[in-house]
């Protein structure tokens, strides 16, 4: 399970520290009237620090190591 752990844990950093986000569209209505509606698409981001793909990619190294030698 570990193991496991520490390999998701892994492939999360380094993608992470790949891609440092993504970003959205999202649709929001401006005017809202009895029938008359008017709405836009609104682009929205999401960011990462890049260190923070670093900690976990460090992090599922070591829970990896450490449940390796376990058994």
């Amino acid at each position: 399970m570990n193991r496991t752990l520490g390999l998701i844990l892994i492939v999360v950093g380094i993608a992470m520290l790949i891609w440092t986000g993504f970003t959205y569209t999202k649709k929001e209505k401006l005017v809202d009237a009895g029938p008359i509606q008017i709405s836009a698409d609104r682009e929205k981001s999401v960011n990462w620090p890049p260190y923070a793909g670093g900690i976990i990619l460090i992090a599922g190294v070591i829970v990896f190591v450490v449940s390796k030698n376990r058994k």
